[in-house]
């Protein structure tokens, strides 16, 4: 039997008063799918990201966890955003906090866990991004690769059955962008569902297992990720690919 969705999105639009940011969206997440979203800055990555976290409403359209719409007015948002974790491109650590204290804060007050079962928790994945040793470590003085390896342990900490990234990368210097990617590289190997926003195409290509393609607020290729890298089929998605590496080269 063919498993179910995680996530199903039909007609999503999203209008800022007159600028059409998202157009009839149509997507699906099924369990253990990667899927990069690439595209020029202002295509609507990042806002297709915050209208499935909920950070923005739609406009119009339906999205599904489940089966369930999440825009159901009785719909449980606060459960919902623990099973569809988000990792910043920011970090949005809290800044007074150790890096334990940051990835157990949620735990207790959104899951119900008592300190020690949440501590627990937290460290078994500071352990599985490389950080346990900056456990006692505010971010101020830990380098923005390290700060987004602990946000990344803090989403993990909320037992999430999805993770949302959006461009987790793009704030980091150049040699720390290695290791973030190395962590998430991981996470796909275990078997994490997992929607990121990248302008990493190797990572897009090699660790996804599908790849979204958004130009002006459409999807306008969707497939496996080696076929929509290697070989588009739109004019759309090789221009962006053409220009992108000749930038990088």
């Amino acid at each position: 039997m063919a498993q179910e969705t995680i996530l199903t999105v039909t007609h999503l639009e999203k209008k800022y008063t007159d600028n059409l940011v998202l157009r009839d969206i149509d997507f699906a997440v099924s369990p253990g799918e990667v899927i990069s979203i690439i595209g020029s800055s202002g295509s609507g990555k990042s806002t297709l990201l915050r209208c499935l976290n909920l950070l923005e409403t739609p406009t119009s359209g339906d999205i599904r966890y489940h089966g369930e719409s999440i825009l159901n007015p009785k719909f449980n948002q606060n459960h919902y955003r623990s099973r569809v974790g988000m990792v910043f491109q920011q970090f949005n650590l809290f800044k007074n906090m150790t890096a334990l204290e940051n990835c157990v804060i949620g735990q207790m007050k959104i899951l119900g866990r008592s300190r020690e079962e949440a501590e627990k928790v937290a460290l078994k994945h500071l352990e599985k991004v490389g950080m346990a040793p900056y456990r006692e470590a505010k971010p101020h003085h830990l380098s923005g690769g390290q700060q987004q390896r602990v946000a990344i342990a803090r989403a993990l900490s909320m037992d999430p059955e999805v993770l949302l990234f959006d461009e987790p990368t793009s704030a980091l210097d150049p040699e720390m962008v290695g290791e973030v990617l190395a962590t998430m590289t991981e996470l796909a190997k275990e078997g994490l569902t997992m929607i990121v926003v990248t302008h990493e195409m190797e990572f897009a290509r090699d660790v996804s297992t599908r790849v979204c393609f958004m130009d002006k607020g459409v999807i306008v290729e969707d497939g496996p990720s080696e076929e929509v890298i290697d070989h588009p089929q739109h004019e759309r998605t090789k221009t962006f690919l053409t220009r992108y590496l000749n930038e990088r080269k």
